[in-house]
Parts: structure tokens; C-alpha cells; sequence
């Protein structure tokens, strides 16, 4: 039997949002669902009906209702949301206009800056005036290049209150990448900013905006935010403006939200790019309006009373996902900067210091704050803190372990995993179950999702691919540049007819309900035919103190699929024949004799994308002789010289 690390309070229960909807279920549809395994089977066993609740629960706002949820949930994909409804995405963020903070922003170097829910629309509308003064309407492209900031949600907000679909990366990322992301959309306006901080030290990114703009011949104005000095100049970026001459200064602008099909695009989000150009998946304004509040309200149980915090950039589609907190009323607190410093306390600290209620972050901030040694709850205040996301990656049982030991006993910590290509989750976690390491509590609600073996049939305690069976809102409506849907075919419905694959390794559990996750399925192992998700080997890994980070990939060898390990050491530590065995040891002992590798190596750095996941694909395709063919998707390109160098030692 297992123990769970933390069960909710009678009272938690009792005013979580998911209860007061639960209630509303029940008395709409005359039911008695009583808990969350009830309601999560009604959900996908009655889709239409469930989401037209949401709708009512999320207080959605719209100038034309729907005539009904969906035309025919059985077209999969192509399935038509709310036929005939008219609503603004930016209209239902800035449905709250009063003196609560909308924004509290910290940068690395820099002091606090805030602005209320009043100021926020205001300033909106005073830049959606000059987007449409610049020509700027429904169905151009507004991108953003920036550091994460306010500026950057105004510039969102301004833009889709126009109709506009907007894209973003963060700075950080080089010119190349970029315009291989940005330019592909061909926008019409672009944000940025004249550098960021990290570490410490100012970085100057004029250089690269102008690089971004000269390679994006769309681009007909150009917004840079003074952010690192004053007023820099930016005479070599072309058709550029300063910001504050940019915004209009009319006073008392009303935005004029376009009204606009529920499908209407909202965001082209970018896939990692690790396989080839970056995909540009198109998702709609009501979806994702629609599954964001679902999410928020239902399994964070985000309340106009907290304030919410994600470690993210732009370039992730977590900061989509955070900004709806807007359509809440709580308020956010934006970061930029390297979260760890000037020490793994600086992200404990800002909690502490601005009251902080939900904190998000990923797998490998915990890993790493657990190979620092660090203790939050004995150094820090963290009573305002009541729930941590994380995703990102798999979290190990140990990681779930660290959280309660190390950081706060009492508290939900709501592991949730999805992706960017239906912005949003397939399993996330509820406040009202209970919490078992190295499981996230459940799949979410109106998501139909299953494990299947490699014939198309379900799995229950066994290792399978993650499908989902029916549609969902926030799914794609269509990938850029592709007419035909064959690139959208290909990425999702290629191997099981009819049903959304996804393309991670799961394992659902049917004692608690919950669900495990190891890693993409297109980096499971398969050595003698056995298949192997990398999570359970990294987990092994991070419990040895001489590993830092590890990487495994398979390589084709003799006939058959050989492990290979990649080791990044520990400071003070070298890859002896004794720890290798101590490294072979843990693997057969706590994982299986399957797990443990041909050949362990040492690597100086391993690589990762923008969106911190390591890349076992590109390192695979090295291994096996094949092209890697987008260097710019990862935030360390260099990285993987070393693993073009070593591929000759292993044949």
C-alpha cells in the first residue's frame, strides 16, 4: 500500500474551485459526483458537456454566444469549437481594472517594479492604439523578442485586442534562432529590448535585434524597450522606435477588442526544433482561453487572492500559460534573470519577500537544488506559499521526496505535464487528492488519455505511449505552412488512426490513479528489444553525488541497441573504473540489469533546448551516423562538439 506525502485538509477541499465546480456539475446536469475520479470519467465520457460548463464556470466573455460546444466531437482532428461564438482573448485578461498589482516584476540586478489592473489596461490601450495607428489589424503577426517583462505582456495584450496573432522568444537566444523562429510567421511588429541581465552582467542585444530585423523583411516597425540603460541609440535597427515614444499619449483610450470566432488564431507556438526547422503550431483564442482556465482555476486552484510565479521565459510555453492568471484577477510576479543567482536562495527569497502563494519551476531546478544541499524551509518565511508546479521534465520519486522534506511539509505540489502543442496539460495535478512521489495525481479533466502498447491497447501498471483518444480546445487548428495538414498528420495521428499521440513514455497506476511519466518515447531505449524511458536512469543518477547531469541515447551496434551514458561530473570528482561500477551498481540494483549502459563517457556539457529539456535526439543522431539539422533549437549549440568528436572512439 502506498503512502501518500501529502492528503488535503476537509477545509482545502471545501473551498477548492474544482468543488464549487463539481457543484455546478451536478446541479446543471442533476448528478451526484462526489469526487475527482467521478467527475474527471464524466468529463471525458460527456466532452461537450463539460467544456460548455467551463465556459459558464470561467465566466467567459463574449459579445456573441455559441450554438453549441462543438459541431462533431468524433472528427478528430478538425473537430469545430463553439460555432458562431465572438469574444477577444485580450478582453477576457482585462476583464479587472482596479488597484490590485497585475504584475509585480523583478529583475536579476534590478529593484521591484509593479503595475495595477488599472494601469495594465491602460496601457494597453494606449499601445493597441499605436499598433493600429502602424497599420497593424486582425491577422497580421506581432512577435516578441524579449527578456520577461511587462512590457512584453502589453505588447501581447495590445496585439490580440487588435485580432493579431502574436509569437515570442526570449533574448537569450541568438539571432539565427530567431529569425528561424520569428521570421517564418512573417510579422508585421516586432518588440524587443536593448538587453538582458544574467548572472550579474548585462548583456547588449541591439546587435542582435538588428540582425533579427534586417532578416525579417515582414517587419515594417520595430519596438525596443530601454531596459539595461537609458534611452540607448538604435539608429542601425531598422523602422525602430523607442517605446515610450511609441505609446501613444492620449488619455483615457478605451481598447477596442475586435470580436472575433473562437478560432480565431491567437498564439503560433514553435516545437523545439531539435528534429529540424521548428514547427509553428497555430492554436485558437477561445481554446486557449478555455484550457487555461480550466487549468487555473480547477487544478492550480488559482484565486483573485494569490499570487502566482513560474521560473519561465517567453520562448516557453509556460509564460502563455502563466499570463492568463490575468483572466483570474490574481497577481503575477515576473522574473528575468538566472534564477539561481547571486545563490540557489535568490528564487526562495523573492517568495518570501513578496508573499508568493504559487510556485512553479522545473524538474531540474529541483534536481539542482537538491544536489546544492539547499533547505528553503530553514532559511526562509514561506508561510504565504501553498502549492508548487513543476514540469518541464519527469520529477524522481526523491525530487517529490525533497519538496516535503526540504521545502514545506504542508503544502499541494501539483506536478503537470502537457506540452506546447495544445499549450496546456493531459495530466495535471488536483487539490483535492492526495500526492504519491514520483506520480502526477491524475489526467485532466476533459482529456481523454490513455498508455497504449505498440498494437493500440490500453496499458494499466505498464510503460506506454501517452494517446489521447478524443479532442481537445487548445489543440492545434493547424500548423503554419502547411496546406495540405500533412505536418500535422504526421506529428500527432501517424501511428494510431484516430488518436493523438503524443509522444512521451507513461505509465498509469490503478491503485491511486495517478500517472508517471519517463521522458519522450522518441528517446525510449530499446536495448535486445526491451524498452527503457532515460528517466529511470537519470533518477539513479541524481541520487550519486560525483554526477552533476547525465545523458543517455542508444546507438546502433552489432545488430542489436547498445545504452550509452554521458556523465557530467560533479567538481572534484573523476570518472574512475570504481565509479563506473558504482554508477552500473545503483542501475542494476534499483532500476534493472537492462539499464545499465555498454559504455559510460565523461562530457564536459550536456545539451539542452530553450526550453530546458535535454536533447537525447540530437546526441542519438550523431551516435547513428545522421544529421543534426538545427544546432540553433538548443541554448548550448556547442555543446554537442564534443559528442562529434567521440563518435569515432565508439565504433
Amino acid at each position: 500500500m502506498k503512502t501518500p506525502l501529502w492528503i488535503p485538509s476537509e477545509e482545502r477541499k471545501r473551498e477548492a474551485n474544482i468543488t464549487r465546480f463539481m457543484d455546478a456539475v451536478n446541479a446543471r446536469h442533476r448528478l451526484n459526483l462526489v469526487s475527482y475520479t467521478d467527475l474527471y470519467q464524466w468529463s471525458v465520457e460527456n466532452i461537450p458537456d463539460f467544456w460548455a460548463t467551463m465556459w459558464d464556470f470561467g465566466g467567459i466573455i463574449a459579445s456573441r454566444l455559441p450554438e453549441k460546444a462543438v459541431t462533431d466531437i468524433k472528427k478528430f482532428p478538425g473537430t469545430d469549437w463553439f460555432p458562431g461564438a465572438r469574444l477577444n482573448f485580450a478582453e477576457n485578461l482585462l476583464r479587472y481594472r482596479d488597484d490590485q498589482p497585475a504584475f509585480i516584476f523583478k529583475g536579476e540586478t534590478r529593484s521591484s517594479k509593479q503595475m495595477t489592473y488599472a494601469e495594465l489596461y491602460d496601457t494597453v490601450a494606449r499601445f493597441a492604439y499605436s499598433l493600429r495607428e502602424a497599420g497593424v489589424s486582425a491577422g497580421d503577426r506581432v512577435v516578441g523578442y524579449m527578456p520577461n517583462m511587462i512590457e512584453t505582456v502589453v505588447c501581447m495584450l495590445a496585439a490580440t485586442s487588435l485580432g493579431a496573432t502574436w509569437s515570442s522568444c526570449a533574448t537569450d537566444i541568438g539571432p539565427a534562432a530567431a529569425i528561424e523562429r520569428l521570421g517564418q510567421v512573417e510579422p508585421k511588429a516586432m518588440i524587443t529590448a536593448d538587453g538582458y541581465f544574467y548572472k550579474g552582467k548585462a548583456f547588449d542585444t541591439l546587435g542582435h535585434a538588428a540582425e533579427v530585423a534586417r532578416g525579417i523583411p515582414s517587419l515594417k516597425k520595430v519596438i525596443v524597450v530601454s531596459y539595461t540603460r537609458e534611452r540607448p541609440e538604435i539608429s542601425q535597427i531598422l523602422n525602430a522606435v523607442h517605446y515610450k515614444d511609441f505609446l501613444s499619449e492620449e488619455a483615457n483610450l478605451e481598447v477596442q477588442f475586435e470580436q472575433l470566432p473562437f478560432s480565431h488564431p491567437l498564439y503560433i507556438m514553435f516545437s523545439s526544433g531539435t528534429t529540424g526547422k521548428p514547427k509553428c503550431m497555430v492554436q485558437g483564442a477561445g481554446g486557449v482561453l478555455l484550457n487555461h482556465l480550466k487549468e487555473l482555476l480547477l487544478h492550480t486552484d488559482l484565486k483573485r487572492s494569490d499570487r502566482i510565479f513560474y521560473i519561465t521565459s517567453c520562448s516557453w510555453m509556460m509564460w502563455n500559460w502563466l499570463i492568463s492568471s490575468l483572466a483570474v484577477g490574481a497577481t503575477i510576479v515576473l522574473y528575468d534573470g538566472n534564477p539561481n543567482y547571486p545563490n540557489p536562495g535568490a528564487m526562495w527569497k523573492l517568495i518570501q519577500d513578496k508573499q508568493v502563494t504559487i510556485f512553479g519551476c522545473s524538474a531540474s531546478y529541483i534536481h539542482f537544488l537538491k544536489k546544492e544541499g539547499v533547505s528553503p524551509r530553514q532559511e526562509y518565511d514561506l508561510s504565504s506559499l501553498r502549492e508548487i508546479s513543476q514540469t518541464g521534465s519527469p520529477l524522481s520519486v526523491d525530487g517529490f521526496e525533497y519538496v516535503y522534506r526540504e521545502i514545506k511539509s504542508d503544502l499541494h505540489f501539483n506536478s503537470i505535464s502537457g506540452g506546447t502543442d495544445i499549450n496546456g496539460c493531459f495530466a495535471a495535478g488536483s487539490p483535492i487528492l492526495p500526492v504519491y512521489a514520483g506520480e502526477l495525481q491524475s489526467p485532466a479533466l476533459g482529456m481523454k488519455i490513455k498508455a497504449y502498447d505498440e498494437n493500440g491497447n490500453p496499458l494499466y501498471d505498464e510503460q506506454g505511449e501517452l494517446v489521447c483518444e478524443a479532442p481537445a480546445p487548445s489543440m492545434p487548428l493547424y500548423f503554419w505552412n502547411d496546406p495540405d495538414g500533412s505536418k500535422y498528420h504526421h506529428a500527432y495521428f501517424n501511428v494510431y488512426p484516430g488518436v493523438w499521440r503524443h509522444g512521451d513514455y507513461v505509465l498509469m497506476h490503478s491503485d491511486t490513479g495517478g500517472i508517471t511519466f519517463y521522458g519522450r518515447s522518441d528517446a525510449v531505449l530499446k536495448p535486445s528489444g526491451v524498452r527503457i524511458g532515460t528517466a529511470e536512469i537519470y533518477t539513479q543518477m541524481e541520487k550519486l553525488p560525483e554526477i552533476a547531469d547525465s545523458l543517455a541515447v542508444g546507438q546502433n551496434y552489432e545488430g542489436d541497441q547498445r545504452v550509452i551514458l554521458f556523465v557530467k561530473l560533479t567538481p572534484g570528482f573523476a570518472l574512475t573504473d570504481e565509479l563506473k561500477e558504482k554508477i552500473k551498481k545503483a542501475l542494476r540494483e534499483n532500476a534493472s540489469p537492462r539499464h545499465v549502459p555498454a559504455v559510460i563517457l565523461e562530457t564536459p556539457e550536456i545539451p539542452y533546448t530553450l526550453n530546458m529539456k535535454k536533447v537525447e535526439s540530437a546526441v542519438t543522431n550523431i551516435l547513428n551516423g545522421r544529421a543534426v539539422t538545427n544546432k540553433d533549437a538548443l541554448i548550448n549549440p556547442g555543446a554537442l562538439e564534443f559528442y562529434e568528436r567521440v563518435v569515432s572512439e565508439l565504433k
